[in-house]
C-alpha cells in the first residue's frame, strides 16, 4: 500500500501518524520529496481501512500497490534513482539526464591489457571500467579468470585512470575481497542466488544486477527487491539479452522490456549489447537502440586485441571502434535530452 501525505504536513505529523499504522503490524519505508512525502507499508496490509486513511486530513491519496515488489516499485518512489559516484575526474552516473557507458574487456588477462584498455576507453568519454576478475563459464575447461590478482590489476588501473570498478561476484565468500570494488555486478546466472542477494542488501555498494538467462521482468524486480529489503537502494538493472529459440545472435535482445521497467520502477535500467547479440559488429546499432528504447546507459566489452581474447573476443570492440561508437552515440543521446 502505497501514501501520499499532503504538501506542507510535518514531519513531526507524519511519525506520529505511521507509528499508529506500525501498530496494525505493517512496516513503513518514507520517501521524502522536496514538499511531499509517501509512506510504503510492506506486510499485510488486509487490515488496514482504506477509507479511513482517504478521510483523514493528512493523507493525500492511498493506493493498494497488486506487485509483489514494494521498494523497486514507482509508485512508491515515484523520482527516477540515479547512481552517481564521486570520481577524479568527471562524474560517474547512470540516470539523472546521463547516459553512463561501462566499458573494458570480458576479462582481465594482464597489466598491460586492462591499463590500455581503461585509459582507451576513459579517453573515448566511458565514465566506468569493466572487467572480470571472477569467471563465471558455462565449460570447466574455459578462461576462468585472473581472481584476486585480477582485481588487484583492476585497481591499478582504477589508479591510472580514476575510471570506477565495475566487476562480477560469484559468491558471498569473495565479498571480503571486493573492497575497493565501486559497483559489485551480479551476472544473469546469479540473479536468482537469494542469500547472495540477501547479503549485497547489507552492503553499502552500488549493485549492477543482470537479467537472468530466462528471467521475466517481475522476476528481475524481485531480485531487485530482495536487495532492497536489506537496507541497499544502489541498483542499476541490466538487460542483457534472453535465452530464445533462435541462434543468429548469442541471446536475444529483449529492448521492449526498458520502457516497460522504466513506467514499473524507479530505478535506472541499461542494456549490454555486447552479451546480447555475442557479435561485436551489431553492438553500434544495438546501443543506439538502447537510447531510443530509453536507456540509462549500456555496458560494452572492448578489448585491445580481440583476435587473441581469453574470453567474448567475438563481441569485443576494439578501442578505434569504441570510440567511434562513442562519438555518434554523443548525437543519438543529445537527441534524447541526454548527455554522455
Amino acid at each position: 500500500m502505497i501514501i501520499a501525505m499532503k504538501p506542507g504536513v510535518s514531519r513531526e505529523e507524519i511519525k506520529k501518524f505511521a507509528a499508529e499504522l506500525e501498530k496494525q503490524g505493517v512496516k513503513i519505508d518514507f520517501s521524502h520529496g522536496a514538499s511531499q512525502t509517501v509512506l510504503g507499508l510492506v506486510g499485510d496490509t488486509s487490515a488496514i481501512n482504506d477509507e479511513a486513511l482517504r478521510v483523514n486530513r493528512l493523507v493525500e491519496k492511498v493506493i493498494r500497490v497488486q506487485e509483489p515488489y514494494k521498494k523497486a516499485n514507482r509508485l512508491f518512489h515515484p523520482a527516477d534513482t540515479v547512481l552517481d559516484l564521486p570520481t577524479t575526474g568527471k562524474r560517474a552516473m547512470i540516470g539523472g539526464g546521463a547516459f553512463g557507458v561501462i566499458a573494458g574487456p570480458c576479462s582481465v588477462e594482464s597489466r598491460e591489457q586492462i591499463v590500455l584498455v581503461a585509459s582507451a576507453v576513459k579517453k573515448a568519454g566511458a565514465a566506468f571500467l569493466r572487467g572480470g576478475a571472477f569467471k563465471p563459464r558455462t565449460s570447466p575447461y574455459s578462461f576462468q579468470g585472473m581472481g584476486c590478482a585480477g582485481l588487484d590489476l583492476l585497481v591499478e588501473a582504477k589508479k591510472e585512470t580514476g575510471l570506477p570498478i565495475v566487476t562480477e561476484l560469484m559468491e558471498i565468500s569473495q565479498l571480503e575481497l571486493f573492497e575497493d570494488v565501486d559497483v559489485i555486478q551480479v551476472g544473469a546466472r546469479n540473479m536468482q542466488n537469494f542469500n547472495l542477494l540477501k547479503e549485497l542488501g547489507h552492503s553499502r555498494k552500488p549493485v549492477l544486477l543482470k537479467r537472468g538467462l530466462a528471467s521475466t521482468m517481475t522476476e528481475l524486480l524481485m531480485a531487485a527487491e530482495y536487495v532492497m529489503a536489506g537496507g541497499n537502494d544502489r541498483i542499476v538493472l541490466c538487460e542483457r539479452g534472453i535465452r530464445s529459440f533462435d541462434s543468429f545472435t548469442r541471446n536475444t535482445l529483449d529492448l521492449a522490456i526498458i520502457p516497460a521497467l522504466k513506467k514499473k520502477t524507479h530505478l535506472p535500467v541499461i542494456v549490454d549489447p555486447s552479451h546480447a547479440t555475442g557479435i561485436a559488429a551489431m553492438v553500434p546499432a544495438m546501443s543506439k537502440a538502447a537510447i531510443a528504447a530509453g536507456a540509462d546507459g549500456i555496458i560494452v566489452e572492448v578489448h585491445n586485441d580481440p583476435e587473441h581474447a581469453l574470453c567474448d573476443g567475438e563481441q569485443s570492440l576494439t578501442p578505434d571502434s569504441f570510440s567511434e561508437l562513442m562519438n555518434t552515440l554523443r548525437k543519438y543521446a543529445a537527441i534524447e535530452g541526454k548527455t554522455i
